[in-house]
């Protein structure tokens, strides 16, 4: 399947959507910040990032920004993933180029199929 690069600083929201996304088939890798994402990018390519928007360091709109001003980024799958669910939020992910929007929790199902829309 896919490999995706999720970008989440709480451990175990790292868990449960590493454990949802392995048991589909796909493949993980996990970044705790927007930084550690840039090297991880950098180091090896990915089929789809699922990013966090709070989190220390680089947070994920920052790290979208990045994404979307880089060329070699510009066509990666991007879905936000945030616990405010603020309509602010949603827009301004969308407006930077964010390929989709889900806010915590959200159900494996509704997660799955976002993921699916890009990834086959």
């Amino acid at each position: 399947m896919a490999k995706i690069l999720i970008v989440e600083d709480y451990p175990v929201t790292q868990r449960v959507l590493s454990l949802t996304l392995k048991n589909s088939g796909h493949e993980v890798q996990i970044a705790n910040h927007g930084l550690e994402a840039l090297q991880q990018l950098d180091s090896g390519s990915v089929d789809l990032a699922l990013v966090d928007i709070a989190m220390p360091e680089m947070d994920g709109l920052e790290l979208l920004r990045h994404l979307r001003n880089d060329a070699r980024y510009q066509e990666l799958p991007v879905i936000m993933l945030t616990a405010s669910g603020q309509d602010e939020d949603r827009a301004i992910a969308l407006t930077i180029g964010a390929d989709g929007f889900l806010s915590k929790p959200t159900s494996s199902r509704e997660l799955l199929d976002t993921i699916n829309r890009f990834v086959g």
